[in-house]
């Protein structure tokens, strides 16, 4: 893939990720505010009391279909994510690792991480919205509360590897110095 078509690409997979950034914190700040509870304070439940206190304070039509929304929207946001962090890898790897080498695999690899965040991230909204729908137990409130950990350390690498990509970007672009 040529450069300059990798750059277009990151940045126009960045900007549907940052838009569906905002529509879920829109929807996750009105369902707060009528409701007390927002889906990302499921993040921090781990038992299934926890989730029953949420799941209650959604009770009202309206508020249900605010959480479902935001569950099944969020996987659009997961595939945008994974890809957007994939290229910033990509980017960095050009940008700082040009030579091969062992460091320039490990940025390789490390531009699988945001795909095993998506992959964790699907696996706690599968979780949360089974037990929306048919019951919070505890053993699956842990399992919930495991894949969110796994999701934010993953996802912590991927936003390292953007803020890389921004500067790999600027690196990439400045005029290349002549050898004498």
């Amino acid at each position: 893939m040529k450069l300059k078509t990798l750059i277009r690409l990151w940045l126009w997979v960045t900007a549907m990720a940052i838009a569906a950034f905002a529509v879920l914190a829109v929807l996750e700040n009105k369902l707060k505010a009528s409701t007390g509870f927002g889906v990302v304070d499921l993040q921090s439940a781990r038992t299934a009391f926890e989730y029953k206190r949420a799941f209650a304070a959604w009770i009202a039509r309206e508020s249900a279909v605010t959480v479902g929304f935001s569950l099944g929207f969020d996987f659009l946001f997961m595939l945008f994510y994974a890809i957007s962090f994939y290229f910033s890898a990509m980017l960095v790897r050009e940008a700082f690792t040009p030579k091969k080498g062992a460091l320039r695999r490990l940025v390789d690899y490390l531009g699988f991480l945001p795909f095993v965040a998506a992959i964790a991230d699907a696996a706690e909204n599968s979780l949360e919205f089974n037990m929306f729908a048919s019951g919070a137990t505890d053993g699956i409130a842990a399992a919930a509360y495991t894949a969110t950990e796994i999701k934010w350390v993953c996802f912590a690498v991927g936003f390292a590897l953007l803020l890389g990509a921004i500067a790999g970007v600027f690196r990439l672009r400045r005029p290349k110095k002549e050898e004498a």
